[in-house]
């Protein structure tokens, strides 16, 4: 898969959860993809959130595997 379709399948994968981040008064914004790990910084309400990390692995990370199965984490950068 080249660098392109990675970045578009996990463009995909964030606009399927970023109805839910939003709907709880937060975001999330890609900042990066390299070797296979992707950066994002969570945004709004999700910065002060005691489960963001739990989202950030079981929702987040979830879905861009799914999307984009080269992927091997996704890390908060704040």
């Amino acid at each position: 898969m080249t660098a392109k379709e990675t970045l578009g399948n996990v463009e995909k994968a964030l606009e399927e959860i970023r109805p839910f981040l939003i709907s709880d008064g937060g975001n999330i914004k890609l900042l990066s993809i390299e070797n296979n790990v992707v950066s994002v910084e969570l945004e709004g309400a999700c910065v002060s959130c005691s489960v963001n990390q739990m989202t950030l692995k079981n929702g987040v990370e979830a879905i861009i595997k799914k999307h984009a199965p080269q992927i091997e984490k996704v890390i908060n950068v704040s």
